[in-house]
């Protein structure tokens, strides 16, 4: 996580009033000359106009990916120079550090520290997989006789990627930077919601270095320009972040081409409390588990699990600090939670408290869109902390995608983990203990593909980041990534000095 800085409100060379797409290494406009407006979640205001990606358009953009793919030189690149570039990309996002922070803040309303946090892990995976593709080789394999086998490692070819609009910037890099990094092109299309920091790096991995063609961003929408991309048969592999609805739909749609599919997806996660936890700490840690990025997240621990001999005084604690975070100005370095996307989102979380209400569970703070003086036009909602509730509500089954989590109490570990694992989601989970033995017990039996072991952060670059179940599968963030992103050669070769004749004919 970055440190908090002071950053001033200007007009930026990052922003202005029309973003275009980049295809082939330019700045175009729509064939069709459509455009759609992107919207400052906070105010309701517009930012800008973007330019509206069509099939016409992803198509120039699948052609350039392949051509700079099979024809251009990026992919022949010593992999050292590949790192050099992939480091270039770093070093200009971080002299325009505050520019990037201050867009994504106007494009997704979300909060300074949130923002900060988020435009240094970009940052930081560039600098990550420009390390790590130069340990990224192949191997020798021992073979019994006078036989040597080693493998190579070799880019996958083009790769569509579809952006959430949750974040940003981030994704884009966790997915661009390791696809580069191992000589891939890659078309991205980004969120129609939150298209622009995603075109800006798009321009800044023109800036520094990389050919035309290898980098493409195309937003548009998902049932037209992204359904083109996953159909289409000269795309080799599909990364997308969303939710599970949407991943089903792509990967049945990529398995007609057989391509490879990386799916990160919806979560309900879990996160245990048990009665020798540090109280103080697992409040805080929970907090901020849920309430980080406005509950906007894939991974927010919207399930709290407390042991019943701290329940009281743990629901105490949770609610009062819950009561005490500060709503408002996304750009005020002291404001904890930032707005909600759009009102269609504030809806839908509105409507699952709504359910809980009805099916008699107590609201024990929040529950309703909030007002907030000097953006009333924004899209607010309460942060909410729901309990009297059981795994036969909606509320605790379905994620919400919002500030709202659900409390629960339970007597011991077995049931814990019966608790923690029955959802159709595995994305990530949590435990706050001061026993050792039985934090790894429990890391052990929770079906998730992250657990945090008394802290509430969830991905940093190397490691892994990816879920079980429905919550999909392959890993992003780590040196496992450029797997994904490379196929292994295996070559046999023989070297013995008679002539080899199986058939002994």
């Amino acid at each position: 996580m970055s440190t908090v800085q002071e950053i001033k409100v200007e007009k930026l060379s990052m922003k202005r009033e029309f973003y275009h797409l980049i295809i082939n290494g330019e700045k175009v406009e729509s064939t069709s000359g459509a455009t759609f407006k992107t919207y400052n979640p906070a105010t309701g205001e517009v930012i800008a106009e973007v330019s509206k990606a069509t099939k016409e358009d992803a198509e120039k953009a699948i052609q350039a990916a392949r051509n700079a793919f099979d024809h251009g030189k990026w992919r022949k690149y010593p992999i050292n120079k590949r790192s050099r570039i992939l480091n270039k990309i770093a070093s200009i996002m971080q002299a325009r550090f505050n520019e990037l922070v201050e867009l994504e803040i106007l494009d997704t309303g979300k909060s300074l520290h949130a923002a900060q946090g988020q435009v240094m892990q970009a940052i930081e995976d560039f600098e990550f997989y420009a390390g790590a593709i130069v340990g990224h080789r192949g191997s020798v394999n021992p073979v019994p006789g006078q036989f040597q086998n080693y493998t190579e490692k070799e880019p996958v070819g083009v790769c569509a990627q579809i952006i959430p609009w949750n974040y940003p910037l981030m994704m884009a890099a966790w997915k661009i930077a390791p696809a580069i990094a191992a000589g891939c092109s890659v078309i991205v299309k980004p969120a129609t919601l939150t298209p622009l920091t995603a075109i800006i790096l798009g321009e800044i991995c023109l800036e520094a270095g990389v050919p035309e063609g290898v980098v493409n961003i195309v937003p548009g929408s998902g049932s037209e320009v992204g359904n083109y991309l996953v159909e289409h048969e000269q795309v080799d592999k599909v990364a997308f972040t969303g939710s599970t609805p949407i991943g089903k739909n792509i990967m049945a749609r990529a398995s007609q081409t057989l391509k490879r599919v990386t799916l990160e997806l919806g979560g309900k996660s879990p996160n245990i409390v048990f009665e020798d936890a540090d109280l103080d700490a697992a409040v805080d840690g929970s907090l901020f588990g849920i309430f980080y990025n406005t509950g906007q997240s894939c991974e927010a621990r919207s399930r709290l699990y407390v042991h019943e001999d701290i329940y009281e005084e743990f629901v105490n604690k949770f609610v009062e600090k819950t009561k005490k975070l500060k709503l408002g100005n996304p750009f005020d370095k002291e404001t904890h939670v930032g707005a909600i996307i759009d009102q269609n989102q504030v809806d839908v979380i509105d409507n699952y408290v709504k359910s809980a209400i009805e099916d008699g569970a107590d609201i024990l703070v929040g529950g309703k869109p909030a007002k907030i003086e000097g953006f009333e036009q924004g899209f607010w909602y309460e942060p909410t902390v729901i309990a009297n509730v059981n795994h036969d509500m909606k509320v605790v089954n379905e994620e919400i995608f919002g500030p709202v989590v659900v409390i629960m109490k339970f007597k011991d570990e077995k049931e814990a983990i019966k608790l923690a694992n029955d959802t159709e989601f595995g994305l990530g989970s949590a435990v706050w203990t001061k026993d050792g033995a039985r934090a790894t017990r429990i890391a052990n039996q929770i079906q998730a593909g992250i657990v945090m072991v008394n802290c509430p952060f969830s991905a940093f670059p190397g490691t892994p980041f990816g879920g079980y179940k429905q919550s999909g599968f392959g890993r992003e963030l780590c040196i496992e990534t450029l797997d994904l992103y490379t196929e292994t050669k295996s070559i046999i070769s023989y070297y013995g000095s008679r002539p080899l004749n199986p058939f002994g004919l």
